[in-house]
């Protein structure tokens, strides 16, 4: 079984080389997306043992998936996992968020922060994370606990169905979704998210979200 993580990164050289080591051995390939960064995240993805694929612009996060998600796809890949590149995710969770894939009982499993009580969620964080939950709710129609969860694994069929369109990080609530466009089995697992105050820094913004919604309307309208 051909287990493949992707790794979106922009401007990570501090903490990407830790990232690496700890995915090693868990999957089968690491493929790293360096999404036009401005210092060595590439470079020091790549001697950390890496695969990486390089955008020579800043595209965004959902670009930098699909990007990675179409490598591992040409790659040979039956299952892809995504995996956040600023240190947040615990690859000890990989193994739960696999198995139902595994036993071929699902085919996206997406993680979930806020089932699982060892997330120390900071207040201004959790509320963000409520409401791009409700909203998502309301674009999709489906009951997700943790839309803007970048911790999630899909089957082949799921990864070859889903595309990602939206380049920036409204590609969350799209992927959802998709989910339920082309009626795919998921289910959300525990997850554990460990806040740092690098990753803090690194986050979504609560200004963000205006933006998130602004695109997924426009992408909407555009179809």
């Amino acid at each position: 079984m051909e287990i493949q993580v992707v790794v979106p990164a922009y401007n990570e050289a501090k903490v990407i080389n830790q990232v690496v080591t700890d995915l090693k051995g868990k999957v089968t390939k690491i493929i790293v997306v360096d999404d036009g960064s401005t210092d060595k995240t590439g470079e020091v993805a790549s001697l950390a043992g890496a695969q990486v694929v390089q955008h020579f612009i800043n595209r965004g996060q959902g670009a930098a998936l699909q990007t990675g998600i179409n490598f591992a796809l040409k790659s040979g890949a039956d299952i892809i996992v995504t995996f956040d590149a600023d240190g947040q995710h615990q690859v000890d969770d990989i193994e739960n968020v696999i198995k139902p894939l595994l036993l071929g009982e699902e085919d996206v499993v997406l993680g979930s922060r806020f089932l699982n009580t060892k997330s120390k969620i900071p207040i201004s964080r959790k509320i963000l994370l409520k409401l791009a939950t409700y909203f998502t709710k309301i674009y999709t129609g489906l009951s997700i606990t943790d839309t803007h969860n970048g911790f999630r694994a899909l089957s082949r069929l799921a990864a070859e169905k889903i595309e990602i369109k939206q380049d920036g990080m409204a590609h969350a609530s799209e992927i959802i979704e998709q989910i339920k466009k082309h009626q795919l089995r998921f289910r959300e697992v525990p997850v554990t998210i460990k806040y740092t105050e690098y990753s803090l820094q690194k986050g979504q913004k609560f200004s963000n979200s205006f933006k998130i919604i602004w695109d997924l309307i426009l992408g909407r309208i555009s179809r």
